[in-house]
């Protein structure tokens, strides 16, 4: 492909023509607000409009429910865009509202940016099937619907089905508050619940008769505390009680629930810790008299950065120009900021009082280290993936947070997206022209394995759905 600006024009006019379509789509998945595994609707009605744009598409893709791949075109290169859609709890938020305002109390909401996520490489997707169409260029583009991202793993399990076993290169991105080529390691994680049953009884008449199972969940956590001092100082443990047994304090519990999630640098130093971990859940069942049940949630691998990649989706980033904005969106983006923290606001301060961004950030040729955790690691181990992280809020904008939720239908978020679709769109057709450049990329991703396989943490009886808790 031709970088000119004539082909970032094309790209542009057709998503300039479709833009009321994407924009529906991503407002609507906003407004379904889909946790994990039930992202029912907000899969479809991506699915649809990749079906009315006329993609072959495989529902259930992988016997994940709402899972799904659409294809265009037939041979290599398989480019594969990545796209999310699902929602956290106890993010409920009127959209365009800079004071807290819950649409639902304890309802879900889109505090990462998943609505904009999964329409953005959409949007990628049906730009590179018209200029294929119209060029007669040979290969395919995949986009991948991929579930519960937030905790889920999805495509860990998408993975494990094979979904991605032909595809050459894959492409994605996340909503953020700059530009930039993300160029970073995460880390791997996994998710597993400890469940502990013992013997109900009066906790004043008798409470020796009493097995608590409300105990044991509190002695492991104790361990876990105490162990933190003795994993690798990279090993993050934390949990959540998910059951602690009734409201009633006069009687012995008889169930109990926490959920672990352990993080580290590497697939198998999770796995190592785990084993610690399941080792004060069994001591713990021993001093309390307790029946121990683990059941394997979910996980996700470590991100393997891929810098041929990285600078191709940094040319063609810094060539797609980026929106302006209007000075109402100012205002509106600056009354949010009003409502951050200390620590943001010193963010904000430093940047000479940015209100949102514009331009390119420098690409960084040695990866940094981000503290956080995604599923596409899973995919980066199996093929060469990039990823690039566009402006769709506030500068410092705290994620997983009722400020993002706010800004998540604004046009300023939709301005983000649609420049996502050009970038992605761009970056893909020229790995789909010049089917050449893959082979450096698939050489540096060879290299940065360092002879290392692809080994996923999740067993292989455990099948992904969502886990129903007790209230």
């Amino acid at each position: 492909m031709q970088t000119s600006q004539s082909v970032y024009e094309k790209i542009a006019a057709i998503l300039q023509d479709k833009s009321e379509k994407l924009i529906s789509v991503s407002d609507r998945i906003w407004d379904y607000a889909e946790t994990r595994y039930e992202e029912v609707r907000s899969a479809e009605v991506l699915a649809q409009a990749l079906e009315e744009e006329g993609f072959v598409l495989e529902r259930q893709a992988g016997g994940i429910e709402t899972a799904f791949v659409a294809s265009y075109g037939s041979g290599k290169p398989v480019v594969a865009l990545l796209g999310e859609f699902d929602a956290l709890s106890g993010l409920s938020q009127q959209a365009g509202s800079a004071t807290k305002d819950p649409i639902e109390e304890g309802g879900s909401g889109h505090g990462c940016g998943h609505n904009l996520l999964g329409t953005g490489a959409m949007a990628a997707a049906i730009a590179v099937k018209q200029l294929m169409e119209e060029s007669g260029l040979q290969g395919t583009v995949r986009y991948y619907g991929c579930p519960a991202e937030e905790g889920g793993g999805g495509k860990a399990f998408m993975a494990r089905a094979g979904l991605f076993d032909d595809v050459d290169v894959a492409l994605t991105w996340h909503p953020w508050d700059e530009n930039q080529v993300y160029h970073a390691r995460m880390l791997a994680t996994c998710q597993v619940y400890f469940r502990f049953t013992g013997t109900s009884s009066h906790a004043a008449f008798s409470p020796h008769l009493g097995r608590s199972a409300l105990d044991a969940v509190e002695l492991m956590n104790i361990g876990s505390n105490f162990l933190r001092e003795h994993i690798i100082p990279e090993g993050q443990l934390h949990y959540a009680i998910t059951d602690a047994g009734g409201m009633s304090p006069n009687v012995v519990q008889s169930n109990a629930e926490v959920l672990y999630k352990i993080r580290a640098p590497k697939m198998g130093q999770v796995e190592a810790i785990l084993e610690r971990v399941k080792d004060v859940a069994r001591g713990a069942a021993l001093m309390t008299g307790t029946e121990l049940d683990i059941q394997f949630d979910a996980a996700s691998a470590d991100l393997i950065p891929n810098v041929t990649l990285g600078k191709l989706m940094q040319k063609h980033l810094e060539a797609t120009e980026s929106p302006s904005y209007t000075e109402e969106e100012y205002t509106f983006a600056q009354e949010v900021q009003q409502t951050f923290g200390a620590e943001e606001k010193a963010m904000i301060q430093k940047k000479d009082n940015r209100i949102l961004s514009q331009g390119v950030l420098d690409f960084q040729s040695e990866p940094s280290f981000f503290k956080g955790s995604t599923d596409v690691g899973d995919v980066s181990w199996l093929v060469p993936t990039g990823q690039i992280y566009v402006a769709t809020c506030a500068y410092a904008t705290p994620f997983h947070s009722w400020q993002l939720v706010t800004q998540g239908k604004s046009s300023i978020a939709h301005k983000g997206m649609l420049l996502t679709g050009k970038v992605l769109a761009a970056s893909a057709m020229e790995l789909l022209e010049k089917p050449e450049l893959l082979e450096g990329i698939k050489a540096e991703h060879k290299d940065n394995l360092d002879g290392e396989t692809y080994k996923s943490l999740i067993p292989a009886d455990t099948y992904p759905a969502p886990i129903k808790r007790k209230k």
